[in-house]
């Protein structure tokens, strides 16, 4: 039997030496532009932080999070994006669709992701209640910054993790007979 003496990188080993620039694409829904931007600008600050080499972070705006799958399988149909997050906040209007749009940008996000095995990730919440008053606006203005740095790190890690199953698949296919 062919034995190749290889160490094989654990899941929570730290980003590899020399790891090339990530790119990677922020799309957020233009609808409560300024509690949304909290996310984007928690969640630009928390990857620029977390990576040895800095990724390349592009932001994109929709008009709502219903046109963020679109865009989201647009972009990782380039091929030139290693992860894509979503960000919007999708609100009861008093019509009851805000379920059905959250989930269909859900849904959306998940099929692109294993359509394109480009990591997909969501910060697009949408609260019980939400009214326009200056409490609401303040605790989701929050609540938007923890979600920004909870999706940028889950895009880290998840990057970071993929990378090492990249590694293992590589030991694996040259340890097999030809």
């Amino acid at each position: 039997m062919n034995q190749i003496l290889t160490t094989i990188p654990t899941l929570d080993a730290p980003e590899p030496a020399g790891s090339h620039a990530r790119r990677i694409a922020i799309i957020s829904a233009s609808w409560h532009e300024d509690i949304v931007a909290n996310a984007v600008a928690a969640a630009r600050a928390e990857l620029l932080r977390s990576w040895t080499t800095p990724p390349r972070v592009e932001h994109f705006q929709v008009p709502g999070a219903f046109e963020i799958p679109l865009h989201a399988l647009s972009l990782a149909a380039t091929g030139g994006y290693d992860a894509i997050i979503a960000c919007g906040l999708v609100v009861n209007g008093g019509i009851y669709r805000h379920d059905f749009v959250a989930a269909a940008v859900i849904n959306g996000l998940m099929q692109v992701q294993l359509q394109t095995s480009v990591p997909i990730f969501s910060a697009v919440l949408t609260p019980h209640d939400f009214h326009e008053h200056e409490e609401h606006r303040k605790f989701f203005s929050e609540h938007f910054v923890k979600k920004g740095l909870e999706v940028a790190r889950a895009c880290v890690e998840t990057l970071r993790s993929l990378a090492r199953l990249n590694d293992v698949a590589s030991v694996i296919h040259r340890a097999q007979p030809a």
